[in-house]
């Protein structure tokens, strides 16, 4: 199957649809490792770490300390967190309030 990006690029949501079928966390890594190098891997893993840093309110010192990433990739992460389109935001929101209900819970 295939949907427009844009006026004039196709993507294929192959990739996307095989994501969605996955049942849990060990399978999606699987999937990932298997897909994807190790360094491609803990960019996007350090980039989603960035990003909850960023929206607990961190500052960029901490952030650089905290994930190892550069000031340049904390900065592109801010940029996608203001200009982007919100879904990065929108599941790292999710995260930080399931893990306060689970600080809350004692879990």
């Amino acid at each position: 199957m295939r949907s427009e990006a844009g006026p004039q690029a196709q993507r294929s949501t192959a990739l996307y649809e095989a994501i969605l079928r996955l049942d849990n966390v060990e399978d999606c890594i699987r999937f990932f490792e298997d897909l994807c190098a190790v360094t491609e891997l803990r960019t996007l893993e350090q980039r989603y770490d960035v990003a909850g840093c960023l929206m607990q309110g961190k500052v960029y010192a901490e952030i650089r300390r905290q994930t190892g990433a550069s000031s340049a990739t904390v900065s592109r992460v801010n940029r996608m967190l203001n200009y982007g389109l919100g879904s990065v935001a929108a599941s790292v929101r999710h995260d930080l309030e399931r893990a306060a209900k689970q600080k809350e819970t004692g879990q």
